[in-house]
């Protein structure tokens, strides 16, 4: 499939991206230089003339997958699929441990959550982390084209009706809980009896099917009751590992996406300046057009694309910026934290024995790198027989 090679101007101004072709004919004539590897970009020595074709992008929001395309009138210049990062909750969890650990040690200071307030339009941090990855990914695609015209796709929820299409009237109002106390309703639920071993008349407590640390919610439908000999035995496991696939069916699909989405999508319309339009309008047209589902797809009709010549779509992945981590392993020395970065970090991008790399991490105190290999087992070296090409932080795009 078609790769465009994308193309700014002396000033960093994106212009039209051009061919294969074209652009080794400007790197090896001198009239232009590489800027990056992948998306590959590059970056006229001379001025040049200005012209641009209406660019219209397309964006289907995601909770942990983002869809992009960008098309012309008559190609399709740019599309794939942003993973999200999945460690943000756990990341901030650490964060407040080590906060709290270090006010423990300093002795009486006053409290501060009496004078706490949340400024208006306040978001959850994981939640703020999202909207920002949608802001980031089309800050960066605007870098490389010229995109006056953005569009993206909204939804609106109903959690209730997601978990009980049927539910109507009064029910719709009181929920499932109406009248009952959580553990009151898991009694009656379940029969008052362990959800795995089956006794009764034995002292049960509430446990969660897929556990919290797996992903798992506090919703009354991811509950169940268990005796203390089942739940200390069942541990991090979830029901279906532990043996028990008929409960793991009873807990209903997590509504985080869901709840994440409709705190995010009017704010994204907002902040993008873009139009917006609905799932059930792109799914229409992607089935029109003969299109599987997937978020590149999606995205493609989301911008308008009909007939339009398809481009190789990207698979990029979010980076975090940063490797804070406790060091625990050396003898003699109470555990701290690293305050020193190591010069390389994980997916950086590095030269070694005239091929490229991406680390895959670092060992013997930042001594030795090891290299992803592809092909074969990893490499491990030491950290000065390679060269740094790029650091490897934000969006790494790489071809499908």
């Amino acid at each position: 499939m078609r790769v465009p090679i994308y193309v700014v101007n002396m000033r960093g101004q994106p212009l039209m991206p051009t061919t294969q072709h074209n652009g080794k004919k400007l790197l090896k004539e001198g009239k232009a230089h590489v800027v990056q590897r992948c998306p590959f970009t590059i970056q006229f020595n001379y001025a040049t003339g200005e012209t641009r074709q209406p660019i219209a992008l397309g964006v289907d929001l995601g909770y942990m997958n983002i869809g992009f395309s960008a098309k012309t009138d008559k190609l399709e210049v740019i599309s794939g699929t942003l993973t999200l990062r999945k460690d943000v909750s756990k990341k901030l969890a650490e964060k407040r441990m080590y906060r709290r650990t270090r006010r423990g040690r300093l002795g009486y200071r006053p409290p501060r959550f009496d004078n706490r307030t949340r400024p208006e339009g306040w978001l959850a941090p994981s939640i703020q982390h999202k909207q920002e990855s949608h802001i980031r990914l089309v800050e960066t695609l605007e870098k490389l084209l010229p995109i006056p015209f953005k569009k993206v796709e909204v939804g609106n929820f109903d959690a209730h009706k997601m978990q009980n299409p049927e539910i109507t009237g009064v029910e719709y109002q009181q929920g499932e809980l109406q009248g009952y106390e959580v553990k009151e309703y898991l009694l009656d639920k379940w029969g008052r009896t362990c959800a795995y071993c089956g006794k009764t008349g034995v002292p049960v407590e509430v446990e969660h099917i897929v556990p919290k640390s797996r992903g798992g919610t506090d919703r009354v439908s991811n509950l169940t009751i268990a005796c203390k000999k089942c739940n200390l035995k069942k541990g991090d496991k979830t029901a279906e590992e532990f043996g028990y696939l008929h409960i793991q069916k009873k807990a209903k699909k997590s509504l985080k996406a869901t709840a994440c989405l409709n705190s995010i999508r009017w704010k994204l319309v907002e902040q993008l300046d873009a139009e917006y339009t609905y799932g059930y309008v792109t799914k229409y047209h992607r089935n029109k057009l003969g299109l599987e589902k997937s978020h590149v797809n999606d995205a493609f009709v989301i911008a308008g694309g009909t007939n339009q010549e398809r481009c190789r779509p990207y698979e990029v992945i979010q980076v975090r910026r940063n490797n804070r981590s406790l060091q625990t392993n050396r003898k003699g020395f109470k555990p701290s934290i690293r305050r020193q970065k190591y010069q390389l970090l994980p997916y950086d991008l590095v030269k070694y024995n005239n091929s490229t790399y991406r680390v895959k991490g670092v060992h013997c105190y930042g001594k030795r790198v090891l290299l992803d290999n592809p092909k074969g087992k990893n490499h491990s070296v030491t950290i000065k027989k390679v060269e740094l090409v790029k650091y490897g932080k934000g969006l790494l795009f790489s071809l499908c």
